[in-house]
């Protein structure tokens, strides 16, 4: 085998040196180790706070850019689309490295949040620096583990792989964290983002100055234990790196890499449709606040935190990986179910809401940790020297299922685009008007139509009175006749109470009930007894049968005559926009909860499928005879250097 040349150090002030070539020809010591991948995860957690940063706002976004929902949904398509071909193309970090792109990466995404998102002047805008920002998460996604992976040992890995898998989790923590405790005094979304960038740059200048990665001679090796490190190191003089990144394609593009990373995306379409539209799903179906949903969110990005790096350090000690998926996949399924067959029950509690997404939330770190630190483990099974490729692969994978879940969710949840995209300006409009709405509601949509094309419409004002009244429309326009001829009387039997009129009805001579009527004239029209008189035998001339009408009915009619003109002071706009969307919004309230509903049952669907491609990862189920391996490769090693040894000492 052929003899790599050795890695050449440019030659230049060190400083600008220190800014490009990052690479260490010896494996550092635990302190270098740990401040590397700390950096690694912090970097990880605040790229994804830039790329979820979007959804804690997203009610905001859409009316700022008048976008529909649909086309919101379509912002993340696109991005997760161009992110999946960036993760096929960061495969090249095998070859190229990977720290540069993890710190230049967070150099071009803070200044995209910071400056560029906030200040698109429009929605296609918008859309395009999303994608940049998309772009290199998608580069991101397979750099950053390659590093964690690079310096942690197998013996470790599912420890260093709960930390790293801190960065989706914790920067949506992040995310909801920050925004519910600052929507209040910063209601713009703009401040949101920029807050991030600031934040995100201030994160680059730590990587760009700290972040270090292994050689590829050292890096392309299978690392079990840190006891490992001096044969690595005497193994790396001697490696053909062309030779062992040779065929690197295929070698990943098998049955136990890509089935597995398909399980791993299906179980996640419930966390990536929770970061992106918790705070849609909230807010549409059970009317939370932005900052309400984003604190119950907390809930489960807080849980998912707890249970990664617990489930890393116990599967670590134990030495055993599929026992914490298996367990891990069916806890997250039980919270899945339980929280879909509580969407369509709108008593549920905060309370509830929160320990179900704990559940949920508890089982997916489990399970998560677990399958990262076992993928990689059969990634190096395959080809060490492969890493960031067989990544690259999980990466695409993952970013495609999330794109093809965005598509079906505009399908499945399509009420959603119609409570979205209308149903704050309804909103509006009932918070103004609540009285005139709820008439409106109880008028038939022709003779709202009727009214809408011409207020003096007097058929069309019968008909309406009468749909509000619930009187008859032959009475009804017979009191209007009446109304209309006799304006005075009318006038004067309003005056009197109803208890006086029933006296008078059942006997017109009652002198208590005359003198209490001729009482109550006086003082509605500040009249002297005489014209108090002339006024109630005019009244009384209209005959029984016409005052019984007016008795029974007259007041219902009335009062839905004052609640139409009450209507006239909607604006004609206002009233065009109920018209036309009031209807489907109303529908769409009706069938959210449900449609909603039938997508979580599609996420618990995708819970499932996990479970059986465990089976075709590496590693063991007893953690007896993962004790026993781990003493094998110890001896083994000790073996090899001592035979390094030996050679060393013959020369």
């Amino acid at each position: 085998m052929a003899q790599a040349p050795a890695t050449s150090i440019p030659h230049g002030p060190s400083l600008l040196r220190g800014l490009w070539s990052r690479q260490l020809e010896h494996y550092p010591d635990s302190g270098r180790r740990t401040m590397y991948l700390g950096i690694v995860v912090v970097a990880s957690i605040i790229l994804y706070y830039e790329l979820y940063i979007q959804g804690a706002v997203a009610t905001q976004i859409i009316s700022h850019y008048g976008m529909t929902f649909r086309y919101f949904v379509f912002i993340s398509i696109v991005g997760n689309a161009i992110g999946a071909f960036a993760s096929l193309a960061a495969g090249l970090a095998d070859r190229w490295g990977r720290a540069n792109l993890v710190a230049y990466g967070l150099l071009v995404t803070g200044a995209l949040i910071a400056f560029g998102l906030p200040n698109a002047s429009t929605k296609v805008v918008y859309l395009i620096l999303f994608a940049f920002v998309s772009f290199v998460e998608g580069v991101v996604l397979v750099a950053t583990p390659a590093l964690i992976r690079d310096f942690s040992p197998q013996l470790g890995r599912a420890a260093a792989m709960g930390f790293w898998t801190l960065g989706p989790v914790i920067g949506s923590l992040v995310v909801t964290e920050v925004s519910s405790h600052t929507l209040a005094s910063h209601p713009d979304w703009q401040f949101q983002f920029r807050l991030c960038g600031v934040i995100g740059l201030a994160v680059f200048l730590i990587a760009v100055v700290g972040l270090r990665e292994l050689s590829p001679r050292l890096r392309d090796q299978l690392m079990v234990s840190l006891h490992d490190r001096v044969l690595i190191e005497a193994r790396a003089a001697g490696l053909d790196l062309e030779h062992a990144l040779k065929g690197h394609w295929r070698q990943m593009l098998r049955f136990d890499i890509v089935g597995p990373a398909f399980a791993i995306s299906v179980f996640l379409m419930f966390y990536y449709i929770a970061v992106g539209f918790f705070v849609v799903y909230f807010a549409t179906t059970f009317g939370y606040s932005e900052a309400r949903a984003n604190s119950l969110a907390n809930w489960y990005w807080i849980t998912n935190a707890i249970a990664l790096v617990t489930a890393g350090v116990a599967s670590d000690y134990i030495k055993v990986r599929k026992p914490f998926m298996i367990v891990g996949g069916l806890v997250s399924a039980v919270g899945v179910s339980l929280f879909a067959m509580r969407a369509t029950q709108p008593q549920t509690g905060y309370y509830t809401f929160a320990w179900l997404l704990v559940i949920a939330a508890a089982g997916g770190g489990l399970a998560y940790c677990g399958w990262m630190a076992s993928f990689t483990e059969t990634v190096e099974k395959h080809n060490p020297a492969a890493t960031a490729t067989g990544l690259a692969v999980w990466g695409w994978t993952i970013r495609m299922i999330v794109t093809a879940s965005l598509i079906a969710l505009t399908f499945v949840v399509s009420a959603a685009n119609v409570l979205v995209d209308n149903g704050p300006t309804l909103q509006g409009i009932l918070s103004t008007y609540p009285t005139q709405v709820a008439t409106l509601q109880l008028i038939d949509a022709k003779t709202l139509a009727a009214l809408n094309a011409n207020a003096s419409d007097v058929a069309a004002q019968d008909k309406a009175a009468s749909e509000l009244s619930k009187v008859a429309l032959p009475v009804v326009q017979q009191l209007a006749v009446i109304q209309a001829q006799h304006p005075s009387e009318v006038q004067t039997l309003q005056a009197v109470d109803r208890g006086t009129q029933t006296l008078l009805l059942q006997n017109a001579s009652n002198g208590a009930a005359i003198a209490k009527a001729l009482s109550e004239i006086e003082a509605k029209f500040g009249i002297a007894s005489g014209p108090a008189t002339t006024r109630l035998l005019a009244a009384a001339k209209l005959g029984t049968p016409t005052l019984k009408l007016l008795y029974d009915y007259g007041d219902q009619v009335n009062a839905a005559a004052a609640r139409l003109l009450a209507v006239q002071k909607v604006p004609k706009s206002d009233l065009a926009y109920l018209q036309a969307h009031g209807t489907a919004v109303q529908q769409a309230q009706k069938s959210s909860p449900r449609q909603w509903q039938h997508w979580w049952w599609i996420c618990f669907g995708g819970q499932l499928a996990f479970l059986p491609f465990v089976f075709l990862l590496t590693g063991r189920w007893s953690p007896r005879k993962g004790r026993a391996d781990a003493a094998a490769h110890e001896a083994q090693v000790q073996r090899e250097l001592a035979a390094l040894a030996a050679e060393h000492a013959t020369t």
